[in-house]
């Protein structure tokens, strides 16, 4: 589906213009065309590669989606693949924006994507200055807003292991913490494999050797770079964090199943013992002592009582009852 499709001149805008009618902004050097379409079909990429020149290795990475974050050189141009990551409905849905820049163009085609992007459209064109620059700082504009949108989606994260913190104490939520934490770093996780890649591809944008497109946007490229850098160092710390927060719950409940197991071997010990007693004078000798005694009886019931409480008030002083 085709959102917009805009010319522009000098860092301002020319007009919107017909997808026919690319190829004949494309050829004037001192104008760049900006393309954006959503869940493009495999037509609609065909058309953009006959208007634009484009790689068919692109074409059919862009075409087949599920790409990892990668950014690639096709001759003079570049072809980019970046994630988006939602919190919708609590669950981290990823998406895919691929980007085709070259010298006097700009292709983007979000897929599974429900945020857009017109307000970068807006920012850019309220910046002429910069967009003087031309296809490579629409490039950058694009890589920072989808950045940027990283940011409340780990503060979110974060914000929900705070909220599994301060229950981990709670008599019993262990099991419950557990699901919850191994939940939450699966959604870590799926945040990750979207930033790491994307930041090694972004180191090759600026310092050393750069494709000729990000010359001139170099420290652009540099302060997205920064904040992957921090995104990604937040992410390790609250891996981290979910570590030792696991461990800290499977030893609680390791303690508890240890006081369960104390309070069994003590009620085990004081049975055990009454078990004792009540076998020796349960054996059929003619000669045992006491047998005909009166007072046998009584007294074993009181010696098996007096010990069993004896032990239940070693146990109970002990912590174990």
């Amino acid at each position: 589906m085709l959102i917009n499709c805009v010319a522009y001149q000098d860092g301002r805008k020319l007009s919107d213009i017909p997808v026919a009618a690319i190829s004949d902004f494309v050829e004037r050097k001192d104008c760049f065309v900006w393309v954006a379409l959503r869940d493009a079909s495999d037509e609609e990429l065909q058309q953009m590669q006959m208007e634009f020149g484009l790689h068919e290795l692109a074409v059919e990475d862009a075409s087949h989606g599920h790409q990892r974050p990668k950014i690639e050189e096709y001759g003079g141009s570049l072809f980019a693949v970046i994630h988006t990551v939602e919190l919708i409905t609590g669950d981290v849905q990823v998406g895919e924006l691929n980007i085709f820049v070259g010298d006097n163009f700009v292709l983007s085609v979000r897929n599974r994507c429900q945020q857009n992007f017109l307000g970068v459209r807006a920012r850019c064109e309220r910046e002429p200055h910069l967009l003087k620059h031309g296809s490579a700082f629409v490039f950058y504009a694009l890589m920072d807003a989808v950045v940027d949108r990283y940011f409340p989606v780990v503060d979110a994260l974060e914000a929900e292991l705070e909220l599994i913190e301060e229950q981990i104490f709670s008599k019993g939520s262990e099991r419950a913490n557990i699901q919850r934490l191994y939940e939450l770093k699966r959604k870590i996780m799926v945040v990750k494999h979207a930033i790491t890649p994307l930041m090694e591809a972004t180191s090759k944008l600026f310092g050393g050797r750069v494709p000729a497109l990000c010359e001139d946007t170099q420290e652009y490229f540099r302060d997205v770079y920064d904040h992957l850098y921090r995104i990604n160092t937040s992410i390790e710390t609250i891996r981290d964090t979910i570590s030792t927060a696991i461990q800290v719950n499977l030893s609680m409940v390791a303690i508890d199943e240890s006081e369960v197991n104390k309070r069994l071997a003590a009620w085990a010990a004081i049975f055990g013992v009454a078990t004792a007693f009540a076998g020796i004078w349960g054996m059929n000798f003619k000669a045992m002592p006491e047998l005909e005694w009166a007072y046998g009886y009584p007294m074993a019931l009181g010696l098996m009582v007096g010990v069993c409480g004896y032990l239940y008030y070693r146990f109970r002083k002990t912590g174990w009852l």
